[in-house]
């Protein structure tokens, strides 16, 4: 049996130097194991931090954007309301502007109506002149005026329309410039 003895001692001691190390190699094996589990939890935990402060981040955009969504329909309906001012401004200024030119196409018709009830001739346009180079003077007309428009000097208007006095010009009056 010693022969027996001896084969099961020295295959014995190679089994338990085998689990030795098979258990040498799982504690190598399980310490790298703890050592990237902990990199792979500060990995995650700063991950997290990352999350929370996109979740943050999220939140206020949100709030921002319905803060503008605010002000520009608020800004929207001043514009609005604004147009709408202006609109009813013009439509008031437009009925103005009527009523003045009527009432000048009314003003400019009743001396035409005299002239035509007294059996007169029509009065000539002023503020024109005719082919002999005669200037009807219209209504607002001083002799600088009528100079500046035909680009002529006033005292040679004067010096053409002897005895002519520039400040009692009337409307309807002839006078030569050329």
């Amino acid at each position: 049996m010693d022969t027996l003895s001896r084969d099961s001692n020295s295959s014995g001691s190679i089994l338990p130097l085998v689990g030795v190390i098979a258990g040498g190699l799982a504690l190598i094996l399980s310490i790298a194991a703890l050592v990237q589990l902990t990199k792979v939890n500060a990995k995650l935990t700063a991950q997290g931090d990352e999350i929370a402060k996109i979740a943050t981040l999220e939140t206020e955009v949100r709030a921002a954007s319905t803060k503008s969504d605010t002000a520009i329909a608020s800004l929207r309906s001043g514009i609005q309301t604004a147009l709408d001012s202006i609109g009813a401004s013009l439509t008031s200024t437009g009925e103005r502007l009527t009523k003045i030119e009527e009432a000048q196409k009314a003003r400019a018709a009743a001396p035409a109506a005299k002239g035509g009830a007294s059996g007169g001739a029509a009065a000539a346009p002023t503020g024109v002149v005719d082919a002999a180079g005669n200037y009807t003077v219209a209504s607002g007309d001083s002799l600088t005026k009528i100079a500046r428009k035909f680009g002529v000097r006033a005292d040679a208007i004067e010096a053409k329309n002897p005895g002519l006095d520039p400040t009692k010009l009337k409307v309807g009056q002839k006078i030569k410039i050329r």
